[in-house]
């Protein structure tokens, strides 16, 4: 009898334990369900689309390497070509120098008409030609200035002169020599400029007022 009574309370507590989780399974379905709508799966690629992705990220690696190669490459090139941009920058003070001693030596009253003068700007021109000649080698090329139309890409304008022979934004004088180095603008020319020549108009009037008086002697 014991035995049988054991039985049926085990299978009352089985029951009781059945009918628990049946109260609490929708609950926990309806968990799943809110875990599922906040954090939906990734949708897997198939194996076509990763060949395709991985394609795309080769294509732009060996793009990216060679734009990478060509910068190089430019680079070595203007490294090679535009080295001694600076320091040819820094070199044209001597011909600017040699130009300013030879202006100041023929300025110089007490040495005009001299020998030693002679001598002296002969040895400074012998001078200047072999530095031109040194740049020449080295690609740098003094700009052609006078009597050439103002270029704002190698010209700098410094003064406007007054000039009824030359036509406007003529170049009639060079203040300082401009050079180029290949392509390269190393320093810009600066010159002086023709503008259109104008009267004054006092004497405009005078001239004016000369030639009615002209014109009435003669009537007269």
């Amino acid at each position: 009898m014991e035995k049988d009574q054991n039985s049926n309370s085990n299978k009352n507590e089985s029951n009781e334990k059945i009918s628990n989780l049946d109260d609490i399974s929708p609950e926990k379905t309806q968990f799943e369900e809110k875990n599922e709508e906040q954090s939906p799966k990734e949708k897997e690629l198939s194996p076509e689309e990763k060949i395709r992705n991985l394609e795309d990220k080769v294509t732009r690696t060996l793009a990216e390497m060679e734009n990478q190669r060509r910068r190089y490459e430019k680079e070595k090139e203007d490294a090679f070509d535009y080295g001694g941009f600076s320091f040819a920058r820094e070199t044209l003070n001597l011909i600017d120098n040699l130009e300013r001693a030879k202006q100041s030596l023929e300025n110089d009253e007490t040495l005009k008409n001299s020998e030693a003068l002679k001598k002296t700007l002969e040895h400074l021109e012998i001078i200047n030609k072999d530095l031109i000649s040194i740049f020449k080698k080295n690609n740098i090329e003094p700009i052609d200035s006078v009597n050439k139309k103002l270029d704002p890409n190698i010209h700098q304008a410094m003064i406007e002169i007054e000039n009824d022979q030359k036509e406007p934004g003529t170049i009639i004088q060079e203040i300082q020599k401009g050079f180029m180095m290949k392509d390269r603008l190393l320093r810009p020319a600066l010159v002086g400029v023709a503008k259109k020549f104008e009267k004054n108009k006092n004497d405009t009037k005078k001239n004016n007022k000369n030639e009615q008086n002209q014109e009435k002697s003669i009537k007269k």
